[in-house]
């Protein structure tokens, strides 16, 4: 399926410095599963833990950077697999899936909408703002594009009061519950679909990560949605929020689990 995996390790919003660590180790699980020698983008930098505007000023370079090998790797026709450590990353990716790929639609897994806007924001956490770029309810200064009707969340449960208004005015579908997957083959039909996976949509303790959601899904879930999602033609993978906690080798261990769950979604279109 992929053509590529790119691996982002730089500063982008970071409350700490273990997502940087986690997405490497993540983009060498997935070259070694795909057959495919990463090709890495930026270095780690110590976080800086600060508001939404200082930590964008900030990772805005590596950002435009990541922009740019993403949006090649698209234009070459395959389906790139991208780890990367924040959700923050996305600002820069949904953007060239809007402008390359018009009719695809982005499915977020995460536990978190990431929907907020600086005017809405309560955390003021850059990752809270990735997919509201994107949308252009904000200008991030890396475009955007994204059609609402061409989202959807998946297993989302920790949302503020803002993002709940939008999937209940039903501008933004979710798929969750018992019958997720019903609701999203619904949602989603035939339609491309560029998969967007943060680690902290699943159970708290299946995957090292900065948040922990309780009720969330298990890897045997996470199996179920990409067989689904395999079904379609894929344009590409995102995976973040994946972190070392100081076991590399646990680490390691985790990140082969997780690549196994995604094994279905790897190998379609191969």
């Amino acid at each position: 399926m992929s053509s590529s995996v790119l691996v982002y390790t730089g500063r982008i919003g970071d409350h700490n410095d273990r997502g940087m660590k986690g997405a490497a180790i993540v983009g060498a699980a997935l070259g070694r599963r795909l057959g495919i020698e990463p090709t890495v983008i930026g270095h780690p930098e110590p976080a800086l833990n600060e508001n939404w505007d200082v930590e964008l000023a900030a990772a805005l370079p590596g950002l435009k950077s990541l922009q740019v090998a993403h949006s090649a790797a698209l234009s070459l026709g395959g389906s790139p697999v991208f780890a990367w450590p924040r959700c923050a990353a996305a600002i820069a990716t949904l953007p060239n899936i809007a402008a390359q790929h018009p009719d695809a639609i982005v499915v977020w897994f995460d536990a978190h909408a990431d929907l907020n806007t600086p005017e809405n924001t309560t955390t003021g956490y850059l990752g809270g703002l990735a997919l509201s770029a994107s949308l252009g309810w904000w200008d991030s200064g890396l475009g955007a594009g994204l059609d609402p009707r061409n989202v959807v969340l998946g297993g989302t449960r920790d949302l503020d009061p803002a993002e709940q208004s939008h999937v209940d005015t039903g501008t933004i579908a979710l798929a969750s519950g018992p019958d997720m997957l019903t609701q999203l083959d619904q949602l989603i039909s035939d339609r491309p679909v560029y998969f967007h996976l943060d680690c902290d949509v699943l159970d708290p303790g299946i995957m090292p990560t900065d948040y922990t959601v309780p009720h969330g899904l298990t890897l045997d879930d996470l199996t179920a949605v990409a067989t689904r999602l395999a079904r379609n033609p894929v344009i590409g993978i995102e995976i973040g929020e994946f972190e070392d906690h100081g076991d590399t080798e646990q680490a390691r261990s985790q990140a082969e689990r997780l690549v196994s769950a995604l094994e279905p979604l790897l190998d379609a279109n191969r």
